[in-house]
């Protein structure tokens, strides 16, 4: 499927569930190679049965796709590794966070095509919402590959405006987390209830999955979706009264998002 070698620098949770796409995609296992000074057991297992290189010595052949899946901090650490390998056809996908465009090319001098890309953690489980913004130096070829690379994550969301990848981090980004959070309340209210913690948290979480996806396959909205499980007089009104009573919620969610919008833009510098 690939007409390029692509050069993975990161095989944590995030870099291990891109590659399993790629192979899943077709991609030949044979044209990708994983550098991971600290490889884990599963990245172990998936290297050595699927045929993907581990660790191999690298050539210039190497550095026609570089995804770059390593924490911000460890940026700089890349930028001679990169250099040795770099072309003039190459791409340069990074989902470190926080890195912009102009990063990249300060970082990276000798490369003119990069995409920013941040995906969040259900990409794990290929149900992860990832947006991407390819930079002045992509031809349609460029972000087409880099389309190809992201889409065994889940879904893909192109931004034009580079602001807004940090308001996509604070809610879809982080999100993930908001929702954990929800899920232990309900567990937690559950067992206030009476329910044994096990059940309680069975029915938190595939209650949570089961919304979720009536979400996700839906065209409706989901103040559509809301009404509708909302009958006239019955349980799901009654909770939903406290629950959105006075905005409290609204508020505290758009809080909760400037809060992180205004940490991933500290972070950004």
């Amino acid at each position: 499927m690939a007409d390029r070698s692509i050069l993975l620098f990161g095989g944590g949770r995030m870099g291990l569930a891109m590659v399993r796409g790629w192979v899943a995609a077709g991609f030949d296992p044979a044209a990708i190679a994983i550098v991971e000074p600290a490889p884990g057991a599963a990245l172990l297992s998936f290297a050595q049965s699927s045929g993907c290189r581990l660790n191999p010595p690298l050539a210039a052949r190497e550095g026609q796709a570089v995804v770059l899946a390593v924490k911000p901090q460890m940026a700089a650490d890349l930028a001679a590794p990169v250099a040795a390998l770099a072309r003039a056809d190459t791409l340069v996908l990074s989902i470190m966070a926080g890195k912009t465009l102009r990063d990249l090319g300060r970082l990276f001098p000798g490369v003119a095509a990069f995409v920013r890309a941040a995906p969040n953690l259900p990409a794990a489980v290929g149900r992860g919402m990832t947006v991407a913004l390819a930079g002045a130096g992509c031809s349609a070829a460029d972000r087409d590959f880099a389309a190809d690379l992201l889409a065994g994550t889940g879904a893909l969301l192109w931004f034009e405006d580079e602001a807004l990848m940090d308001v996509a981090t604070a809610l879809s980004g982080s999100g993930p987390g908001y929702i954990f959070y929800i899920a232990d309340c309900l567990t937690q209210a559950g067992i206030a209830a009476g329910l044994a913690e096990p059940v309680a948290e069975t029915l938190a979480r595939m209650t949570l999955a089961g919304a979720g996806e009536m979400l996700r396959v839906s065209d409706r909205s989901a103040a559509d979706l809301r009404r509708d499980v909302t009958s006239p007089a019955g349980t799901t009104e009654a909770g939903l009264r406290v629950l959105m009573a006075d905005g409290a919620l609204q508020a505290r969610l758009t809080a909760t998002v400037a809060a992180a919008l205004a940490r991933s833009r500290e972070l950004a510098g």
